[in-house]
């Protein structure tokens, strides 16, 4: 599914409040500004604070600092997520009914092992796009009576998604339309890619990947404008839109602001933070040529 041509374009810019934004932050927020603008449409400010050991009161106010510097406003209320769990656990729940998510024990540590383990004897282990191993599919093919154990026991664990499964079922292969920097057009979506992702996490509830696709689908947002990073993830949130019978926006995912290093800028990297260049005496024009926008 598609926005609807006629519907008035909605943008949003959602930062995480676990670090002081940047010169990558600056061009996002002042794109989905820009686009929206230019249409006629409207922007809204998501504050992805699902890392409560991570995100802090302090960290988004600066945010909002930071965007008012920039001469960027956005629609009240700001969403944030901590205060819609519920959502996103009915999401999950529609996925478990659908006998497409299955509860996974292993740690962090386990898959490490048994990765490397599978290395030793010179078997390649498959990684996702961002170059992470693939989850072991141990707990996917571990009988129902063994999984109803374990979660009668109390053994922690996260819930993924099942994308072979998923895919199988689904019947068809999916798209995505793209207007970025990167290929254009209706662009094949390859959530196999990616393995069986987290849902719901054991140490945060909920995940990246299905809570942005809730909440975008909860917004009304019908333009994604985002780093290139995030380009081939892509593919999994179209995956969760159709299971989850939720429209697709239009995606434009941008260039990234590189480091000195060739690297994305991380929020450690003080020396790109707005409020050091704020501090230094630039304006919000200045940073706009620094991101290269005119």
């Amino acid at each position: 599914m598609t926005v609807l041509e006629n519907q008035r374009s909605v943008f949003r810019f959602a930062p995480s409040p676990n670090g002081r934004l940047h010169l990558g932050h600056a061009l996002s927020a002042l794109l989905n500004r820009d686009m929206a603008k230019t249409s006629g449409g409207r922007l809204l400010l998501r504050i992805e604070d699902i890392d409560l050991s991570r995100c802090t009161p302090e960290f988004e106010t600066a945010i909002f600092d930071d965007l008012t510097w920039l001469g960027i406003s956005w629609e009240e209320p700001v969403r944030r997520q901590s205060e819609h769990l519920d959502e996103y656990r009915q999401a999950l729940q529609k996925l478990i009914d659908l006998g497409l998510a299955y509860p996974a024990f292993m740690s962090r540590g386990e898959v490490k092992a048994h990765v490397s383990e599978a290395e030793q004897r010179g078997q390649p282990w498959p990684r996702d796009p961002d170059g992470a191993p693939l989850y072991p599919p141990t707990d996917r093919e571990r009988p129902t009576i063994d999984k109803e154990r374990l979660l009668a026991d109390g053994r922690r664990h996260a819930w993924r998604l099942n994308v072979a499964k998923a895919t199988a079922e689904l019947g068809r292969r999916l798209t995505w339309t793209e207007t970025g920097h990167g290929p254009k057009g209706h662009i094949a979506a390859r959530p196999e890619d990616w393995g069986d992702i987290v849902l719901w996490r054991s140490d945060a509830p909920s995940s990246y990947h299905l809570s942005v696709t809730v909440d975008d689908a909860l917004q009304g947002v019908t333009h994604v404008v985002r780093g290139l990073d995030l380009f081939h993830a892509t593919a999994v949130h179209r995956l969760l839109q159709e299971l989850l019978g939720l429209p697709a926006p239009v995606y434009h995912h941008h260039r990234l602001i590189l480091g000195a290093d060739g690297r994305k800028l991380s929020k450690s990297a003080g020396d790109t933070a707005l409020a050091a260049l704020r501090a230094q005496g630039l304006t919000s024009a200045d940073i706009r040529r620094l991101v290269g926008l005119a």
